[in-house]
Formats: structure tokens, C-alpha cells, sequence
């Protein structure tokens, strides 16, 4: 039998997360053949990891226009479109039912341990670009294999690599030795076994983004029901007036209301803010944690510690491609002056596409929050987009690809997510949110001359 030529191999896409589905709806939308590898064993594994967390954004606006598309002959019916989902509702209703809909272009169980050119590592030019993609997988089972593809759509975002405690970036000393007292992500305080591990308790809460805000809100309402529970919050800066976030004016009501309720936590004596705590060391104090900071200062011991840095893309399985990174955020060259976050918020983003995202290997695209690198900054409905680029241009629709426009909020913080079960936060508008972007979002529309909210 003759080999299939590189225009008849799959589009592999990395991660059946919201981004990753999408790229596999607008693949099949364009009559090409996707093929998703999943680590995990369900669709959206990284999400159900924060299925108790509530999005700013209501289900209007984390749903993708070509997924519908292809789940309504199924009979799906979006969630009312101006109610708020969990991370559990979206994998559930939305990521789920899509996944099964698009059968066995899904595998599951299926970790992506390298991608290459086909006989080529990454020195090598001669018929380069003519050579199809290789990309190596492990089962679930150790079992091993390769799979050629005609183009590479990695949406596998960062979720596995939090980013540690150390304000240089590198673990702080004693980090790892301290592990069983230190979590990486916002708590299930509805989970008993966890509402046990914080309840009545000092927490020391290391970050500034929405995700500390979340754990800060969820520690004070606990304390509310737990005597002795206390939040200190380790912040690398002072406190200023952006520090909460927009507040009232934030175009993303629920966002605001977020950043309120951290601030309330601290007015209300349920944490205390410690400022200018760059933490370097983590000893041990009997079953406390004591943290260390460059300046040698010592915060009071702790029982617990929730970090909440960010994160960072894995880029190890990349090695023998060819991608043009950002020095300092690790993304895709064109787009980090885009996406600085010492610049931007996630509102003043300027519109981008197949352009930003490609990279001196042709037909390999990060996407989503993994082209985003360490930026924050990322929403949902931007990854849509950068998909519906990446497949137009794919399929040779160039004038499609090129057709990209993006006007989200400017106000207020960026990543993270917004609180559980909180009706009065996250309806107070029908406007956008985390993951999404307001009424003023357009798909699809030649961008004008001139195009406001980009730097």
C-alpha cells in the first residue's frame, strides 16, 4: 500500500480541554480530519480539577459557535445562556457531550511525549517542511506509539505545572520537604476532607491574581463558621488601588465583585495582608511551616499553604521543533509584546490569529492558555478565535484566517475564576467574564483600520 500523503494524515490536537475542542469542531467544520489525544481519562480533565470553582462568565460565552453547530443534531440545548457555570458544569453539559459527539477522533488516556518532523530532529533543513509531523504517545498501559500528522494544534495548556512558591522563580529552599502542607490550587472548601484540612487553621495564601482572591473569599466565609481560621495573605507588593481588581467599575460584574469580597476578608480581620514578602526559604516549625523572605523576614507559622503564582507551559515534549518563544513569557514571539502582562490586561489585548501564532516549524500551534506562556492574561473566547484562525488558514482560507477581532473589558484582573456558589456575584450582569468577553466580542468581522484596546 502507498503511504498517505501529508494532506490526507490527521490535525493532532493536544488536549480535549475547551480550546482543544473547539480546534477539533472548526477542523471538522472545514472537512479536515482531527485528531484529539487526551491525557486523562475524560474530556476537560484539567477543568474537573477546579469543578467547584464558578467562571465569571455565564454560559452564553464559554461555548464555542462551531461546537454547537456540530452537537445540535444530538438535541443539545445550551444551559440558560445568562447562568454562570462551574468548572463541573462546563466539563459535564458542554466539554463532555462535545467530546462524544466527535467519537473516536478522541482518544483518551493518551500522553503526548514528543513531537518531531518525521526523520528530522530539529537541526536538520534538507525537505523540512515536506516531511509530515511525528508525535510519539504513551497509553495509560506504558504501551507506546507514533502518530504522523499533516499539522500539530497543542491546546494543552499549563494546568500541570503550577508555579512555586519562590519569588525567583525556582522553588523556594525547604519547598519540596514542606509538600504535604502545601497545595497548588484553590480549595473544595465543600469537600469534607479538605474543609477539615483548613478549618481553624492559619493559611498562609501566596499570589494576587483571582485565583488568591477565591481561596481568600472561601477562608473567610469558613472562619465565618470556624473559629480559629485565619488567612495571612503573602503578597510580593504593597497594597495599591488596583490591588482588588476593578471593583464596581469592573466591566465584568462578577470579576468585581471577586476582588470585593477578597478585600472584604481582609477589612473584616479574616486575613491579614503581609506586603513586600518575597519568599525564598520554607522550614519547618514542629507540624507548622515557617516562610522565609529575602529580606529575612519570618512569618508567623502556618499550618497550611495554598499557592496561587500561576502557571507555566510544559515545553518539553516540543524539544525537536522549531518554535520561535518569547524570551521571558515563553510565548510565541509575535504575540508576547501583544499579551505583556506589564502592559496589558486581558482587555487590552490586541486581536490576533494564525499570524501571532505561527512559528519558524511550519504547521505546529500553540494555543490557548499555552500560547499564552506565563501571561495571565488569557480568556477562553480568545482561544476560540485563535482556532478558528489556525483551521481557516489550515484549510487554505487565507482571507478567513486573516479575519480576526477581539474587544474585551479592560478593567480589573485577569485569569482565575470566580467564586462558587455565589448567585449575587456572578448575576449581577448579563455583561462577560472569565474565560469569555462582553457584548462587544465579534467573530468573524474584518477588523477596522484602526483597532482600539491594542497597544
Amino acid at each position: 500500500m502507498n503511504a498517505p500523503t501529508t494532506d490526507q494524515l490527521p490535525v493532532v490536537v493536544i488536549g480535549a480541554g475547551p480550546i482543544g475542542l473547539a480546534a477539533a469542531a472548526h477542523l471538522v467544520e472545514r472537512g479536515l480530519d482531527p485528531l484529539v489525544l487526551e491525557a486523562g481519562p475524560s474530556a476537560g480533565t484539567a477543568v474537573r480539577d477546579w469543578a467547584h470553582v464558578r467562571l465569571f462568565s455565564p454560559w452564553a460565552e464559554v461555548t464555542d459557535p462551531a461546537a454547537e453547530k456540530l452537537l445540535a443534531p444530538t438535541g443539545w440545548a445550551r444551559p440558560d445562556g445568562a447562568t454562570y457555570p462551574t468548572g463541573g458544569d462546563w466539563a459535564e453539559h458542554y466539554l463532555q457531550p462535545l467530546a462524544d459527539v466527535l467519537a473516536d477522533k478522541v482518544r483518551y488516556g493518551a500522553t503526548v511525549t514528543g513531537v518531531a518532523r518525521a526523520g528530522r530532529d530539529r537541526i536538520v533543513d534538507a525537505d523540512r517542511d515536506e516531511q509530515p509531523f511525528t508525535v510519539h504517545i504513551e497509553l495509560a498501559d506504558g504501551r507506546e506509539e507514533r502518530i504522523s500528522a499533516r499539522a500539530v494544534i497543542d491546546a494543552s495548556g499549563t494546568w500541570s505545572i503550577p508555579s512555586p512558591i519562590g519569588a525567583d522563580g525556582l522553588p523556594a529552599l525547604g519547598e519540596k520537604a514542606g509538600g504535604d502542607r502545601i497545595s497548588y490550587r484553590v480549595p473544595d472548601l465543600k469537600d469534607p476532607a479538605v474543609r477539615a484540612r483548613y478549618a481553624g487553621k492559619r493559611t498562609a495564601v501566596i499570589g494576587s491574581g483571582a485565583s488568591a482572591f477565591t481561596a481568600l473569599a472561601y477562608l473567610a466565609d469558613l472562619a465565618k463558621e470556624e473559629p480559629g481560621t485565619h488567612a495571612a495573605w503573602v503578597l510580593r507588593r504593597g497594597i495599591g488601588t488596583s490591588t482588588f481588581g476593578g471593583g464596581e467599575a469592573d466591566q465584568l460584574p462578577a470579576r468585581g465583585a471577586l476582588g470585593l469580597r477578597a478585600k472584604a476578608a481582609v477589612e473584616d480581620g479574616h486575613a491579614s495582608a503581609v506586603t513586600g514578602f518575597r519568599t525564598q526559604a520554607v522550614e519547618r516549625d514542629g507540624d507548622r511551616l515557617v516562610l522565609i523572605a529575602e529580606d529575612g523576614r519570618r512569618l508567623d507559622p502556618v499550618d497550611e499553604v495554598i499557592v496561587l503564582t500561576g502557571f507555566r507551559p510544559d515545553l518539553s515534549f516540543l524539544s525537536e521543533v522549531r518554535l520561535g518563544l518569547d524570551e521571558r513569557l515563553q510565548a510565541p514571539t509575535a504575540l508576547a509584546p501583544l499579551i505583556d502582562p506589564n502592559v496589558h490586561s486581558c482587555g487590552t489585548v490586541y486581536p490576533h490569529g494564525v499570524g501571532e501564532l505561527s512559528h519558524p516549524e511550519q504547521g505546529v500551534y500553540l494555543v490557548g492558555m499555552k500560547s499564552y506562556g506565563r501571561a495571565p492574561t488569557f480568556l477562553a473566547m480568545t482561544g476560540y478565535e485563535q482556532v478558528r484562525s489556525i483551521t481557516a488558514a489550515l484549510a487554505g482560507d487565507q482571507e478567513a484566517a486573516e479575519r480576526v477581532e477581539l474587544t474585551l473589558p479592560e478593567t480589573g484582573v485577569c485569569g482565575g475564576a470566580g467564586l462558587y456558589g455565589d448567585p449575587d456575584a456572578s448575576q449581577a450582569s448579563d455583561g462577560g467574564g472569565c474565560c469569555a468577553a462582553p457584548d462587544t466580542l465579534q467573530i468573524g468581522v474584518a477588523a477596522p483600520a484602526t483597532t482600539t484596546g491594542g497597544c
